[in-house]
């Protein structure tokens, strides 16, 4: 089944993505049965996100993986700013407040596990 394209217009700004790990990067427990594996549009995603933008991964996976996790990120030439490990398995609760200019600083995104991020289209608005 081909979903449609999920659009994210953003500003120009400096931003934070605060992105889970199994399910939505890559196959979720894929290091449990092999190795890990991105999903697609994953990796392409993560290599596209500006230098100058914060990167927070977030896993419930058990601090044992860290190193493995790690090497996994650094071998596909993946940046990252900080790594979470051992995270609730519960839901993930953002909350931020929007600028006075109406500019809107919280997004949630929930693709379907195991989809992958090619069918996300990020677009910065030089507007907002």
């Amino acid at each position: 089944m081909i979903k449609d394209k999920q659009k994210l217009t953003i500003s120009q700004l400096g931003h934070t993505w605060i992105l889970d790990f199994d399910g939505t990067l890559v196959v979720h427990n894929g290091y449990k049965t092999g190795e890990d594996k991105f999903l697609p549009g994953a990796k392409e995603f993560l290599q596209s996100i500006p230098a100058e933008d914060y990167i927070l991964i977030m896993t419930a996976r058990e601090k044992e993986a860290r190193e493995r996790t790690e090497e996994f990120l650094k071998q596909n030439g993946i940046r990252y700013n900080n790594i979470l490990f051992e995270m609730p398995m519960g839901e993930r609760i953002l909350i931020n407040d929007d600028k006075p200019s109406g500019l809107r600083c919280a997004y949630a995104l929930n693709p379907e596990r195991n989809q992958g991020l090619e069918n996300l289209e990020v677009v910065i608005d030089e507007n907002m």
